[in-house]
């Protein structure tokens, strides 16, 4: 029997855009490429990050804690999603920079706690899901069993102004809610459809050229969904990402392998990176030019 195709599946619409995105070649002048990349006062090796992801328990004992280890090894950011306190206490733990992800939840009392819990736990920044504010499709209202409700610009400015920490908002796919969140002073913006929060969502990288554009350098931006490989990465960094989050990859590598898997995934998409970097005359992630980039 063929193989049912979903005309909506996001996941496949971002994979089609990817690569749909074509390369070309530069070699003259060409120089050894730095992947070294600079957030919120700290260096790291890569701009290469793991995405906020949650429950990875389920993937192996530990899983968010075995993560974080995987990519403090590699010389990267650990991003983190829903998870308790003791979670996140023990991510810190391993020396891991960790950016915290919260909810929408609807008792903004619980949100409050949260940002203060990631400012004491040393966190490198902080920041909301605000792609979760109806739940999800199969779930209206829920993230993790707690209820949670759509967030106004006045209340993103509340939470911006309650720590010191950079605070980013994640699941940005517009103008307008750019626009809104540097209207709010988020200190960080990341670009995606959560993996298809909503069937025929546009894909990050397309819209990310237009977002760019409205922060000007002012905030770092990141993207996730989909990236997979160090091409995808050199492509949005190309198109003007700051940043890259790995999501689902992950686990595989973890499943098997632990942080030591984590570690070689991270290193293998970064020398990805580091090669297109070199075969494009990139000499850092800040100077890769869009212009190498062509649609199919």
């Amino acid at each position: 029997m063929a193989e049912t195709i979903n005309l909506g599946d996001s996941e496949r619409i971002t994979r089609d855009y990817f690569d749909s995105l074509l390369v070309e070649m530069r070699h003259i002048d060409g120089t050894e490429p730095s992947t070294e990349f600079a957030l919120y006062g700290k260096t790291f090796a890569t701009p290469v990050m793991m995405a906020a992801l949650s429950h990875l328990d389920r993937t192996r004992p530990k899983g968010m804690v075995e993560a974080a280890r995987g990519f403090l090894a590699a010389g990267a950011v650990a991003w983190s999603g829903m998870g308790d306190y003791a979670e996140l206490e023990e991510m810190r733990a391993t020396g891991a920079e960790v950016i915290k992800i919260i909810k929408p939840h609807k008792d903004n009392r619980e949100i409050f706690k949260k940002i203060e819990h990631a400012e004491k736990t040393g966190c490198l920044a902080v920041g909301m899901d605000i792609d979760h504010q109806f739940g999800g499709k199969n779930k209206w209202y829920e993230a993790g069993g707690a209820q949670t409700a759509p967030k106004s610009l006045n209340e993103i400015r509340e939470f911006v102004n309650a720590t010191n920490l950079p605070f980013i908002v994640k699941g940005v796919l517009s103008e307008q809610d750019t626009y809104k969140c540097l209207d709010a002073g988020v200190r960080g913006i990341l670009v995606s459809h959560h993996h298809g929060m909503v069937d025929y969502a546009l894909p990050p990288l397309r819209i990310l050229p237009r977002i760019v554009r409205i922060v000007r350098k002012q905030i770092p931006v990141f993207v996730d969904c989909g990236v997979n490989r160090g091409m995808d990465a050199f492509k949005a960094l190309a198109l003007g990402a700051d940043g890259v989050c790995l999501g689902r990859i992950v686990m595989g590598p973890l499943a098997e392998e632990g942080a030591d898997g984590v570690k070689k995934l991270v290193e293998t998409i970064t020398h990805e990176l580091k090669w297109a970097m070199a075969v494009t005359c990139s000499p850092n992630i800040q100077s890769i030019d869009p212009s190498v980039l062509w649609e199919k």
